[in-house]
């Protein structure tokens, strides 16, 4: 089986080769900079994040009778609230995982691969939010995107094996990591984790990478 991690060479040459990677991490990264000087009032005042997750984040009541900031702010907001971030222990954690991960996907699936696997997982992640979350609760992050590229890995791992068994042997460590992962981190931040987003990311990522293997030349 095709190694999935990324090489040392192309760790190094990260900026150049994996365009799409970088610009997310920049992204992010601005945004939650921008937010931290408001909450140290540099600028803009404490309030900007509350401005900026209420215009910004996913609130699943926008997809029922709330009324929006903007028109297409229930629409545009399976995407904006991927970008947004609970501070920046949160931000550096996903940022370090997108990375990698990130690589790992390019690496297997190309440039537009990784991008449509990236982006159904954030879309499919939101939907799952609003049909299993709660209503009244924002949901930010870049999650749903991670463990859409978790989910398309653990994919190609499975359909590289020559039959069920040894499939479920091959996914069933990484499987179960992910599952203790979000049961610590629900412990630790007393449920206040979008486990819901994260269910519909890594369902979003293998099916489209499953997809994408079986119709085009990926490896």
């Amino acid at each position: 089986m095709p190694m999935l991690r990324p090489t040392l060479s192309s760790s190094l040459s990260f900026p150049r080769t994996y365009p799409i990677v970088l610009l997310l991490i920049l992204l992010c990264s601005v945004i939650e900079a921008i937010l931290l000087l408001g909450d140290l009032g540099v600028f803009g005042g404490t309030r900007l994040r509350a401005i900026a997750y209420e215009y910004g984040a996913f609130w699943p009541g926008l997809l029922h009778n709330w009324h929006a900031n903007y028109p297409s702010q229930p629409w545009l907001m399976f995407a904006t609230y991927s970008f947004l971030h609970g501070g920046v222990v949160h931000l550096v954690f996903n940022m370090i995982t997108l990375a990698s991960l990130g690589m790992t996907v390019q690496d297997r699936a190309g440039p537009t691969g990784f991008f449509a696997i990236y982006a159904l997982s954030v879309v499919l992640g939101g939907a799952f939010y609003a049909a299993l979350g709660d209503a009244s609760t924002p949901m930010v992050g870049a999650s749903g995107g991670l463990f859409g590229l978790a989910g398309a890995i653990v994919a190609w791992i499975w359909l590289s094996r020559p039959n069920t068994r040894s499939s479920i042997r091959a996914t069933r460590r990484i499987l179960i990591v992910l599952i203790l992962m979000n049961v610590i981190l629900f412990i630790a931040f007393a449920g206040r984790v979008a486990w819901e987003t994260h269910l519909g990311g890594f369902a979003a990522g293998w099916l489209t990478a499953v997809i994408q293997k079986r119709t085009s030349r990926i490896r």
